[in-house]
């Protein structure tokens, strides 16, 4: 496939989260930073970070994004009521991790997972389909 069509697919994904609000939970400041830009590269609108679990929820209590993306490891602490707290607000999410899906417990492991690291077009096909419903929420 040429580049083209790729660069492409990746702007009709992006067309997608254009406006979107994204909730980013990760512990890493740069990493985080760097979500933020591919995110703005694909024109979502409002981005809030959150670096531990209290202020993952703290950002819930007073705002409801579109999507969010979740760091399963976030220090010394797991992400895991974070996810619980979206998935009983209907908020899709997808996990991040160096793990991949071996990173997940269990309970979590029919959930979207993207691995780090990733692209700014990988994460605009992970999320899109969140947007567009096409996974259990």
């Amino acid at each position: 496939m040429s580049e083209r069509g790729s660069m492409q697919r990746s702007r009709d994904k992006a067309s997608v989260l254009a406006g979107r609000s994204v909730l980013v939970v990760e512990d890493e400041t740069i990493i985080s930073l760097e979500i933020e830009q591919m995110l703005q590269d694909l024109d979502c609108g409002a981005i809030w970070h959150a670096a531990n679990v209290m202020q993952a929820l703290a950002v819930l209590a007073q705002h409801r994004p579109d999507v969010a993306l979740l760091d399963v490891n976030l220090g010394r602490e797991k992400v895991f009521p974070v996810a619980d707290m979206l998935r009983e607000r209907s908020i899709p999410f997808i996990f991040s991790t160096g793990y991949g899906r071996d990173g997940l417990p269990l309970e979590w492991a029919g959930r979207p997972v993207i691995q780090k690291p990733y692209l700014t077009r990988e994460l605009a096909m992970a999320l899109t389909p969140l947007i567009e419903g096409e996974k259990n929420i």
